[in-house]
């Protein structure tokens, strides 16, 4: 849901950890137009990497823009082999933004003039480019979504008008496997809205590894209410875009499952068991077709074997969970009857190895499982991610065999991920913490070996150390109600503790995110200096609710979200108001989406610990929110009308006393402008002043072009004048 986990955090703090300050004699003090106009603090990553078959090079974009090309690499030396593909020797292509092999590495599926359509999908132009006699040819003339090559490589499917093709490269014959497609009715092979934002997911349709099937997901919207927003461009009338949204308790698109043989028609698999969301389908090495299956309140999992010449099915793995059970991250067939999934099912998010759902744990014991890697199947080992021993804001890489046991693959305190070519052979680490750009470390996997570091960020780094930086400080903050908050915190560079300072906190809250985490962030975290370098104290802490400390702590606040969240940020303000240079009158608080959300509750709920709060793109109702994110927190609202309810920020809008800012952007497709709209009513009614913005036309992220640096300089003349 929403703004995804990972778009605010830098820490900071007090004890257990803490980055000192970069020493200069004549440090440059950061501006907001160093962060959001010209993006100094931007961290360069590997453009485009994808391991190639022989196992000993890799293929990554070399360039920029329009000279952007394509290139064959050596692991061993990073020497560059060849260019695969140069844009600028073929007419009718000006650049690539993504592409994709097919299995032989002769041809590679370009994709160009991308459009972004949801969080996850795009539509864009694509081109086939033959190596061997280097030939361009556009794959449709128009712009098409998720276009893959089938694994006899012979072959494009796409979707195209919520319809699903395949074209024959060899023929050039497009078959059309559906014909049915309708906006706003019916979707074949491409998810619905509610799909793609909340189980992540934006090809609804799946190869078989023999090249002979594609499986799809057919979605019936027709009894899905329509949601509608005014979209103001620059015409003289606004359009209205309208889309189907279903809300919590509302009806849901009806899916099913279907099947095409090459050559022959598209049967509908009937499936023998209730459900009322398919939401992953996978294919067994020895192309039995695999689908995942949950129920309305998400608590009932069932993974079902079907067998496609025959029909057969068969239960492979079933789960059931007194509160709710999140999509597996991990999902590895090593053939049609033993696979990896994860569960939280002994209080913390293990990996298990299963057959005919006899389960065993291999990942490390009183760990979740935050990333998984991969199964090297020739020699046995898993890799995948945990938080630190005892340090939920960090993060861990390990390798465990088919009999667990483990290493640890990191050597280094702080944020830690891997990223392996397709034969995994070799992983790139990378490294990164709070007061340090990523590094990415190139590794001989099987001998566990450096080879040599690919992209150091070191131009970052440098330019980093003109700044005048204050690092974070993380501890864990102590609750009245006896538990510990995992907590970051950033003190002015000239910090006096004999003086008292206002506090800003930063919150998100939802399931399972995190914002304290020890990783590099050249935004968010680059403007809290601009309010530390005028005497602010900024801190945010991971309430009740948050991932990364285990089942229990996760899955506490279900059917009440907001309830024990609002108690822990209420007693992290109090903590922080009881230190000696905290002046405990002037407390903040800010956050967007779930975020925007918890701001509200607190300034209401917390009105005489909070002074003022800003809200970006908040939920004021669960109501309002779509079901499938809603519901699995929460339940129906049929079911648990007083849930919705009582923690809504518009129940309690009588209690503010504070400063408020509420922000939006009029086109978020997401979080819809309707929840500030009706806060605004609620907080007029209630005859509480308060401060509003809208964005025309801007979605849930609210950016594109001046609109970020616009957002913050108003965000911090709020503070500046409130706080």
């Amino acid at each position: 849901m929403f703004l995804k986990r990972g778009t605010f955090f830098l820490l900071l703090g007090m004890s257990c950890l803490a980055y000192p300050a970069i020493a200069q004699d004549n440090p440059k003090p950061v501006q907001l137009e160093d962060v959001w106009k010209y993006y100094r603090f931007y961290a360069r990553g590997i453009d485009g990497f994808t391991g190639m078959n022989d196992g000993k090079s890799y293929a990554a974009f070399n360039g920029r823009g329009t000279e952007r090309t394509i290139s064959r690499y050596l692991f061993s030396n990073g020497e560059m082999q060849e260019v695969l593909f140069d844009p600028n020797q073929h007419q009718g292509i000006q650049s690539v933004d993504d592409f994709s092999f097919s299995p032989d590495e002769e041809g590679i599926l370009l994709t160009t003039e991308t459009e972004p359509i949801y969080r996850h999908s795009s539509n864009a132009m694509n081109f086939i480019y033959h190596r061997p006699n280097n030939s361009l040819h556009v794959l449709y003339d128009q712009p098409v979504r998720n276009a893959s090559f089938s694994p006899t490589q012979d072959k494009v499917a796409f979707s195209y008008a919520n319809n699903l093709y395949v074209k024959d490269l060899k023929s050039d014959k497009l078959v059309a496997i559906t014909k049915d497609g309708e906006k706003n009715r019916i979707i074949n092979g491409t998810p619905d809205w509610v799909y793609e934002e909340e189980f992540s997911y934006h090809q609804a349709y799946e190869w078989s590894h023999d090249g002979q099937y594609i499986a799809y997901v057919r979605f019936d919207e027709s009894e899905v209410p329509e949601f509608s927003m005014d979209v103001y461009g620059g015409e003289l009338y606004p359009e209205q875009e309208v889309f189907k949204y279903p809300k919590a308790g509302e009806a849901n698109s009806k899916v099913s499952l279907w099947l095409y043989l090459m050559g022959d028609v598209a049967r509908e698999i009937k499936i023998d068991r209730a459900y009322e969301y398919l939401p992953r389908m996978y294919w067994t090495p020895d192309n039995q077709l695999v689908v995942l299956l949950l129920n309305r309140l998400q608590n009932h999992l069932q993974l079902l074997s079907i067998d496609p010449k025959s029909g057969t099915q068969t239960l492979l793995y079933e789960a059931k969970d007194e509160a709710y059970i999140e999509l597996p991250e991990v999902m590895h067939f090593i053939d049609n009857k033993r696979f990896l999934i994860n569960s939280d099912r002994d209080g913390f998010d293990r990996i298990y190895r299963c057959e005919a759902n006899n389960c065993s744990p291999l990942s490390i014991e009183g760990r979740d499982v935050t990333a998984f890697y991969g199964l090297d199947e020739q020699k046995g080992y898993l890799y995948y991610q945990t938080p630190g021993e005892d340090a939920p804001h960090q993060r861990q890489v390990w390798r465990t065999d088919l009999k667990g046991k483990s290493v640890e693959i990191s050597s280094e305190k702080g944020w830690n991920s891997l990223t392996f070519n397709p034969q995994m052979t070799y992983y790139i680490l990378q490294y990164e913490r709070a007061d340090q750009p990523a590094t990415y470390t190139l590794f001989d996997a099987r001998k566990r070996k450096e080879v040599r570091v690919m992209q150091d960020n070191q131009a970052l780094k440098d330019r980093l150390k003109e700044y005048a930086i204050s690092y974070p400080d993380f501890f864990m903050a102590p609750t009245q109600a006896g538990h510990e908050l995992s907590a970051w915190m950033i003190k002015p560079r000239d910090f006096d503790p004999n003086k008292q300072y206002p506090v800003l906190c930063f919150v998100y809250g939802g399931p399972g995110s995190q914002t304290v985490s020890d990783e590099y962030d050249g935004f968010n975290f680059m403007w809290y200096q601009t309010l530390a370098d005028q005497g602010y104290i900024i801190a945010s802490a991971d309430n009740r609710g948050t991932g990364a400390r285990g089942r229990d702590f996760k899955k506490c606040t279900y059917r009440e979200l907001g309830k024990l969240e609002t108690e822990d940020q209420i007693a992290f303000a109090k903590y922080l108001g009881s230190l000696p240079y905290v002046d405990d009158s002037r407390i903040g608080i800010w956050g967007w989406s779930y975020g925007g959300y918890m701001s509200s509750l607190c300034l209401s709920k917390g009105a005489d610990v909070f002074k003022a709060a800003v809200a970006v793109a908040p939920v004021t109702n669960w109501r309002f929110y779509d079901n499938i994110y809603t519901e699995r927190y929460m339940g129906l609202p049929q079911d648990n009308g007083e849930g919705y309810d009582l923690n809504s920020p518009m129940s309690h809008v009588t209690k503010v006393k504070g400063k408020y800012l509420l922000i939006h952007g009029s086109g978020d497709d997401n979080v819809h402008v309707q929840n500030s709209m009706r806060m605004t009513e609620a907080l007029v009614q209630a005859d509480v002043d308060f401060e509003m913005f809208v964005y025309p036309d801007k979605n849930h992220g609210i950016y594109g072009g001046n609109t970020r640096l616009h957002l913050f300089r108003k965000m911090t003349a709020f503070w500046l004048e409130n706080l």
